[in-house]
């Protein structure tokens, strides 16, 4: 495991400098647009040079990489703030949301999974695959502005955007959080279910599954002790893709619910062309891909004894 923590190292500096390199590259100069339309040739110029935009682009990323290493991120070329301090204050409501949705995801998924998988083109069965159909065809912004309309603006039963902390109580912070977990988890919900239905009816054709029947356990017993915890590989698989596919999720749904999380500052960094914040929030989602990717590595050893023997050898 420290093998593969090692190895995720250059993963990260090949990530910093590609993401260097072409925000760099794109058309356009951050200088002349913090001037603003107005400004002069002279003025333009004398900005990119404070801002150091006019020196070589190895100078640039030398600078940068230097100051990455002592965990500066740079500042903001349109607010002046570090970096870190943006990020950390936008935090809190994409993290609520990824929870909530993973959270949601699992409770709904897996029984929908194994219920389906329990009984083969039965009525359940047809369930999940319509719900898994509906929710891989329709993006999460679609599912977003139809959940808005119907159960904010017609019914009024939630507001329809904005978002409130947990400080300000429990119920408004989570009131705030319904619809836009359900935007996202939609494609979330549908991949994980079908991965647990087809990976579970694999395993329920297997010897040992017979024999415990055979042997008279309850089916409950057999669904959950012998097959879903034999299926639970591909599923953790499927589960820590989903995870980090809901960093682009967040994006567009943070837009749609007018949530000031960090997809919603990507966004503005972007229509901003602020190179640090943007490469600070492209490095941190990096860092967590890689991370969700360690603890699937590390699932995979706690559910396959195979694994945990081959690593004592």
């Amino acid at each position: 495991m420290i093998k593969r923590v090692f190895a995720s190292v250059p993963v990260v500096a090949v990530t910093a400098i590609i993401v260097f390199a072409l925000l760099r590259l794109t058309p356009g100069d951050p200088a002349a647009v913090l001037a603003g339309e107005n400004a002069t040739a002279q003025q333009v110029d004398q900005l990119r040079q404070t801002l150091g935009l006019d020196q070589p682009l190895p100078l640039q990323f030398w600078v940068w990489a230097q100051a990455l290493l002592h965990g500066d991120l740079g500042l903001s070329l349109i607010s002046g703030q570090p970096v870190t301090a943006l990020i950390a204050g936008r935090m809190g409501p994409t993290l609520a949301v990824s929870v909530t949705s993973v959270l949601f995801t699992l409770i709904v998924a897996i029984p929908l999974g194994v219920a389906a998988a329990h009984k083969p083109g039965g009525a359940v069965d047809r369930l999940v695959s319509c719900i898994a159909a509906i929710g891989v065809s329709v993006p999460a912004f679609v599912i977003g502005y139809i959940l808005i309309y119907l159960v904010a603006l017609r019914m009024g039963w939630l507001p329809v955007q904005g978002y409130r902390p947990l400080s300000d109580g429990l119920w408004p912070h989570l009131q705030r959080l319904i619809l836009p977990t359900l935007a996202l988890s939609g494609a979330y919900i549908a991949l994980v279910a079908r991965m647990t239905r087809s990976s579970l009816i694999a395993i329920l054709h297997a010897d040992y599954i017979r024999t415990a029947r055979a042997k008279g356990a309850p089916e409950h017993t057999v669904l959950l002790r012998h097959g879903l915890r034999n299926a639970a590989v591909p599923i953790v698989t499927v589960v820590g893709a989903g995870v980090a596919s809901l960093i682009t999720g967040v994006v567009v749904t943070e837009s749609v619910f007018n949530l000031p999380g960090l997809g919603r500052l990507m966004v503005e960094a972007l229509l901003a062309r602020d190179y640090p914040v943007i490469q600070g929030l492209i490095l941190l989602f990096a860092l967590i891909y890689i991370a969700i990717n360690l603890i699937v590595d590390l699932l995979y050893v706690a559910l396959t004894p195979r694994l945990r023997t081959r690593q004592t050898l």
